[in-house]
């Protein structure tokens, strides 16, 4: 009589391969022997049926990061109504930047958005900021 083989008291997620073996599929990511479920790094190349919907992140910026931001300008007082416009601005004021940006990056063939970039890019439209002439000279 052959030995049985050993089957555990409860069920393993995955399939069995041809050769008998359960072949284990994490839905977590994980990535290899004794990784862990990160091992793929961050939002690994897993297989998605539905890509995920991305919000408007402009709601990020709360109604006390925008009081604060009044408070330093001198602000005493804002009305409830102001907020959205202040989102709505802060959100147009980030396009014009981040266009100039990613221009800057694709002509120099990279891939990376460096502080020079952006250095350059709100010198280029006239709005310096002082303080910061050109990080690599020193």
């Amino acid at each position: 009589m052959a030995p049985q083989p050993f089957s555990p008291p409860y069920q393993r997620k995955g399939h069995h391969s041809m050769s008998g073996k359960t072949v284990v599929s994490s839905s977590y990511g994980g990535g290899g022997k004794g990784k862990g479920p990160g091992a793929r790094g961050i939002g690994g190349p897993r297989l998605r049926r539905h890509r995920k919907v991305l919000k408007d992140n402009i709601n990020g910026i709360t109604k006390g990061d925008i009081r604060r931001l009044a408070r330093r300008g001198g602000v005493k007082r804002i009305s409830a109504l102001i907020y959205h416009d202040v989102r709505e601005a802060i959100k147009a004021r980030l396009n014009e930047v981040l266009r100039d940006c990613v221009a800057l990056v694709e002509h120099s063939k990279r891939k990376t958005v460096t502080v020079n970039d952006v250095i350059w890019a709100l010198r280029r439209q006239g709005r310096p900021i002082y303080g910061f002439d050109n990080i690599n000279e020193k």
